[in-house]
C-alpha cells in the first residue's frame, strides 16, 4: 500500500509538471541550457526589466549574476526602470542594484544611448525584455540605441529572444515617415511590425537603419518551440506586466487598437480606470448612440458595448464619461490600427464639432509622432474616409513585408 501511494504521488507530480511545462522556452532558458557558452569569460552588461524571466519565473538578472564563468558588470534600465517601479514617461535614475551590487544605468533619462563611460567595463551587451509588438512601445527603441552604441564602441550585442504577443504574422498600420522620428517611433517600419525583438534587431542591423548605417556584432539566442501563429496563451509562458498599464498579455492587443487614439486629450481609452486600452470615452459621448454607430460599421473581429464610467486618476479623474468597451471577438480578423481611426471617423459623424485635434498643439504633435506622420491627422480633419487613408498605405506596407521576410527566424 505504501509503495502504491508513493507511486501515485510521483505520477501526480509528473502529470502536474507536464501540464504546466511551457511549450516555449524563451532565449534566457535556451542560453542557460547551453551553459552560457557565448558569454563565458566575458564582462556582461544587461539591458533588462522585470519581464526578463525564465519559463519558471526566475529573473534573468539573478541567473546571469550567478552564471559560472560570466561576470555581470552593469545593468541598464529602459522606460519604467530595471525593477519596473517608474510610471510611464517618468525619469529613471542611475543607482547601485542592492541585490547584485552592480551599477544600474538609466536609458530613459537624459541619456538614451549607452555612453562610452557606461560601457567601459562591458565586453558584451545582452538585451532581455518582453515587448508587445508595437512601434510606439519604447523598449525596442532602447534596444536599437544600444545596438548603435555597441557598433560604435566595438561591443558584442546579444538578444535573448521572446514571443511577440500579437503573433509573428500580424503586420498592420502605416510605415513611419522619418520626418516624424522620435523615441516612440524611430524607424520606417509598420506600426504593428510582426517580428520578435530578435528578428527586429536583425532587420535594423542588416537594413542599414542604425545611425550612420553601422552594423553591430549581433547574436540572437532563438526561442525553442515558438512559431509565428502562436497567441500568448499558446506559449504556456507566464505573463509579467510589461508596464503598469499592460497587466495582461491580451492588453497588448488593445494597446495597438486604441493607443494612438489615446494620445488625444479629448478621449479617454481606459487608462486611469480598470480596463486600460479597452475603453473609448469622453464626457460628451452618448454611450448607446456611439456603440450602435460603431457596431453598424461591422468592423471585423470587434464588438462595442455601451458603458459609463469615472476614471480614478489621470486627466479625466472623477469625470463621468460615456463611451464603449471594446471587445475583440476574433483577433484573427481584427485590424487593430484601423479600428481607432474608424472610431475617430464615427465620432466626427456623430459630433461634427468634436474638438479632437484643435485643443492642444502638443497632443497633436504626439499623435503625429506615434502615428509616424501628420498626414493621417490632416486627412481625418479633412474628413477623408478612413478606408481611403488605409488604402494609401498599401505600397509602403508591401515593400516592408518583402524586406521583413528576409529576417524571420521562425516558421
Amino acid at each position: 500500500m505504501k509503495t502504491f501511494l508513493i507511486l501515485l504521488v510521483v505520477l501526480c507530480t509528473t502529470a502536474a509538471t507536464a501540464q504546466h511545462a511551457a511549450p516555449v522556452k524563451p532565449g534566457i532558458d535556451v542560453l542557460k541550457a547551453s551553459n552560457f557558452d557565448i558569454l563565458k569569460g566575458k564582462r556582461v552588461g544587461l539591458i533588462t526589466n522585470p519581464t526578463a524571466v525564465t519559463a519558471s519565473l526566475q529573473a534573468t538578472i539573478d541567473i546571469l549574476a550567478s552564471a559560472p564563468g560570466v561576470k555581470l558588470t552593469a545593468l541598464y534600465g529602459p522606460e519604467h526602470g530595471v525593477r519596473g517601479d517608474v510610471t510611464a514617461g517618468g525619469h529613471v535614475d542611475t543607482f547601485t542594484d542592492p541585490v547584485t551590487g552592480v551599477p544600474v544605468y538609466s536609458l530613459y533619462g537624459k541619456t538614451r544611448k549607452p555612453t562610452e563611460e557606461m560601457l567601459k567595463d562591458v565586453d558584451v551587451l545582452v538585451y532581455d525584455i518582453q515587448d508587445i509588438g508595437s512601434r510606439s512601445y519604447t523598449y525596442v527603441n532602447t534596444m536599437a540605441y544600444a545596438m548603435e552604441a555597441a557598433a560604435e564602441l566595438n561591443k558584442e550585442f546579444v538578444v535573448l529572444d521572446r514571443p511577440n504577443p500579437l503573433t509573428g504574422n500580424r503586420v498592420e498600420g502605416n510605415i513611419l515617415d522619418m520626418k516624424f522620428r522620435s523615441f516612440v517611433g524611430q524607424y520606417p517600419i509598420a506600426y504593428v511590425y510582426g517580428m520578435t525583438c530578435g528578428e527586429l534587431a536583425e532587420y535594423l542591423n542588416n537594413e542599414g537603419l542604425l545611425e550612420g548605417g553601422r552594423k553591430c556584432s549581433l547574436t540572437v539566442v532563438k526561442m525553442d518551440g515558438w512559431n509565428r501563429a502562436m497567441n500568448w496563451e499558446d506559449t504556456g509562458l507566464p505573463w509579467v506586466p510589461t508596464s503598469p498599464h499592460v497587466p495582461h498579455a491580451e492588453t497588448a492587443l488593445y494597446y495597438s487598437a486604441t493607443g494612438i487614439l489615446g494620445e488625444l486629450d479629448a478621449i479617454n481609452i481606459g487608462v486611469g480606470y480598470t480596463m486600460p486600452f479597452q475603453l473609448i470615452g469622453a464626457p460628451w459621448i452618448e454611450s448607446r448612440r456611439f456603440a450602435d454607430s460603431l457596431n453598424a460599421r461591422r468592423l471585423p473581429g470587434f464588438f462595442f458595448r455601451p458603458l459609463s464610467y469615472k476614471p480614478y486618476y489621470g486627466a479625466m479623474k472623477d469625470k463621468q464619461l460615456g463611451g464603449v468597451q471594446v471587445y475583440m471577438l476574433d483577433r484573427s480578423t481584427a485590424d487593430l490600427v484601423a479600428m481607432q481611426l474608424y472610431a475617430i471617423e464615427t465620432i466626427f459623424s456623430l459630433y461634427p464639432d468634436a474638438d479632437l485635434f484643435t485643443a492642444s498643439t502638443a497632443r497633436n504633435d504626439m499623435f503625429d509622432k506615434v502615428m509616424g506622420t501628420d498626414a493621417v491627422r490632416k486627412a481625418l480633419v479633412d474628413r477623408t474616409p478612413v478606408a481611403q487613408i488605409i488604402a494609401g498605405w498599401k505600397t509602403g506596407m508591401d515593400e516592408f513585408r518583402a524586406k521583413r521576410a528576409k529576417y524571420l527566424l521562425y516558421q
